[in-house]
């Protein structure tokens, strides 16, 4: 249910890697930013006074080639000029090993060459303070992009402990990484770093990783309490107005689950067939029939449900359930020419007969005869009933001798064939 209606496992997306690439250029000879949010001003100040280094002039002259190359969208060509070129530096091995990275990101088609050249410039530890950032992260996503998710959470975390931050999209990063490894319990805590971080700029995703780790360790009181919150957090978000009723559902509290999608209903926010149902069926477990047949009956006409035997049907009952026995008598009648079954011919002909439309009522019960209908006699003793009471005894009588041929009829009609003939005789018709 979860999987199916709304909630799937979050996948991460394929890297702008045109973006990382400029931006690490752009970036790649400047010193460490000031970072507003860093853990602690004492680690800031550590991270500050690593030296700002710049490639030799030799190193440096190849990398503008091979930075023309890429500003004339020649990656290729870019790629072949960083990998000509012979460092001996450390540092300038490490930058160009990181750029080398970058390209082959940027191309997209050889994602472990881009991981091997991260770890070649992240090894030494010694890139400027915001390339030596942006490649752990990178390296990060690009395991998650490959399924190395043990690594990715190294990566990460690793990021998170040098730059000082406390990112929204990394945990939520980290969050993927533990339910893609089905280390179920260990989601949580991320997803909720997650949520803080984001402050009041709430993003789904962490709720929806809490909720996915809940539900699929069938945790469904701590899912509902999560979803609890993201309606008030996401009120204009419609599928957690249809979500959160399915997970009462599941811990059995029927009433907030129809009053939650009644509200849901209210607010415009049931738009398929299923919601539609969904809402319906709750309305008749919670002894609200007669809601549950008006709701039908409006979708129904509108073509939102479907007008097959098996809405028809549901219709049917909500009506008889309801009490309006008219209607309910009117949509057997439908069903029965839809599918041409003698039972819900016999169910309009007994419905009509109880409603006193004991003419609609014989032809009915006759078509169910016609058809094949089991117990036989009591149909034939409902005809009977139903021309007795339109004062047609003597069709009341053949009717009720044919019930007498009945076995499991045949006492209930010997009464009424007493009463039949009495009857006919006090009036003076002869049968």
């Amino acid at each position: 249910m979860f999987n199916k209606l709304v909630f799937k496992n979050l996948k991460l997306k394929k890297l702008s890697t045109s973006l990382v690439v400029v931006a690490s250029l752009l970036v790649a000879q400047a010193p460490f930013a000031n970072y507003a949010e860093a853990a602690g001003a004492e680690k800031v100040e550590k991270k500050k006074k690593r030296p700002t280094q710049l490639v030799g002039p030799r190193v440096g002259k190849k990398v503008q080639k091979a930075f023309e190359a890429y500003s004339a969208d020649d990656i290729k060509g870019a790629l072949v000029i960083l990998l000509d070129i012979e460092a001996s530096k450390p540092y300038d091995k490490a930058y160009v090993s990181r750029m080398v990275a970058v390209m082959y990101a940027t191309l997209g088609d050889n994602d472990q060459k881009t991981i091997e050249y991260l770890k070649k410039a992240l090894e030494p530890d010694i890139l400027n303070e915001v390339d030596q950032s942006e490649s752990l992260k990178l390296l990060g996503d690009m395991q998650m992009q490959t399924k190395d998710y043990k690594g990715a959470l190294k990566s990460f975390y690793a990021w998170m402990d040098f730059s000082g931050k406390d990112d929204g999209p990394t945990y939520v990063k980290i969050a993927n990484a533990y339910y893609s490894l089905k280390q179920l319990d260990k989601v949580i805590e991320p997803a909720d770093k997650a949520i803080a971080a984001f402050g009041d700029k709430p993003n789904q995703n962490p709720y929806i990783l809490k909720i996915t780790s809940y539900y699929e360790r069938k945790m469904y009181k701590e899912a509902v309490k999560v979803l609890e919150t993201v309606i008030q957090v996401f009120p204009e978000n419609k599928q957690w107005w249809t979500q959160l009723p399915m997970f009462y559902l599941l811990i059995e509290d029927y009433d907030k689950a129809v009053q939650t999608l009644d509200l849901a209903y209210k607010l415009g926010h049931l738009d398929k067939e299923s919601q539609i149902k969904t809402l319906a069926s709750l309305y008749s477990q919670t002894e609200a029939p007669y809601k549950a047949a008006q709701l039908l009956e409006k979708y129904i006409a509108s073509g939102l449900v479907k007008r097959d035997d098996k809405n028809i049907s549901t219709l049917a009952n909500a009506w008889h359930s309801a009490q309006h026995i008219d209607k309910a008598a009117s949509y057997y009648g439908e069903l029965a020419k839809m599918t041409s079954d003698a039972k819900h011919y016999r169910k309009q002909g007994m419905l009509l007969k109880q409603d006193e439309q004991f003419s609609k009522a014989i032809v009915a019960l006759n078509k169910a005869i016609e058809l094949g209908v089991s117990n036989q006699g009591r149909i034939h003793m409902s005809i009977a009933e139903s021309y007795f009471y339109l004062e047609k005894y003597k069709k009341a009588y053949a009717a009720i001798q044919k019930a007498m041929k009945d076995p499991s009829a045949r006492k209930s009609a010997k009464g009424w064939k007493s009463f039949i003939v009495d009857t006919a005789r006090r009036k003076n018709v002869t049968i």
